[in-house]
């Protein structure tokens, strides 16, 4: 009876703990951490679970799965879309010292300056599956499609879709024409009514077509 209690319980403090927040058009599920480490362009949802801890920006319509943890100096664009349980660190322990130990059980957390800070950027319309692991010094082209299960240490060619441990690219999305036309357009910097104006390009299906424009 007892047992059947205290899971009673906990359902209500999970229901009430992750009650959605719409702030400023941002969809936050309350047991994500670390909000305050985030800067929002608007128009992002971010799910159940997420942990933030850095300094971090979000890009304009952005949506995150659950689970995501980010860590260290990152910077997303527009209009991504990243799967559940997706972590990117851009912080390293030290390797060419004595020790990769940085917590404060040790000289009470000195060497927590060794720790390596470096710098992830993630391109606009890029797709980040279930799961990924971006780390390191890493930029992230746009439109680029990260698949599932994914371990990301090195740049990532716009277009492009890379896959694997560590990832490797599988092939381009489109020609290199196409490419350089969406590129040009930039689309993800567009206003609604401009949107809305060349709606029509996001019915399209680009394979084996040499231009956007066809």
């Amino acid at each position: 009876m007892l047992s059947k209690f205290r899971l009673f319980i906990k359902k209500i403090l999970y229901y009430f703990l992750n009650t959605t927040e719409n702030k400023d058009g941002v969809i936050i599920a309350g047991l994500s951490k670390g909000i305050h480490n985030v800067t929002f362009d608007g128009k992002n949802t971010v799910s159940n679970g997420c942990n933030f801890s850095g300094k971090i920006h979000i890009g304009y319509a952005t949506t995150l799965g659950s689970n995501n943890f980010f860590a260290g100096d990152i910077n997303i664009g527009k209009y991504c879309q990243i799967g559940g349980d997706v972590a990117i660190h851009s912080t390293n322990h030290p390797i060419h010292y004595l020790s990769t130990y940085i917590n404060a059980n040790l000289f009470n957390g000195d060497l927590v300056r060794l720790k390596e800070m470096k710098k992830i950027t993630i391109g606009n319309d890029v797709w980040i599956g279930h799961n990924v692991i971006i780390v390191g010094d890493v930029t992230i082209g746009n439109g680029a499609i990260l698949a599932a299960g994914s371990v990301v240490t090195k740049d990532v060619a716009p277009f492009s879709i890379v896959a694997g441990v560590p990832a490797k690219q599988i092939k381009m999305r489109f020609s290199n024409q196409i490419i350089k036309e969406i590129e040009e357009l930039k689309w993800w910097d567009l206003s609604v009514d401009k949107l809305e104006e060349i709606k029509p390009l996001f019915t399209i299906n680009f394979l084996d077509k040499n231009s956007i424009y066809e």
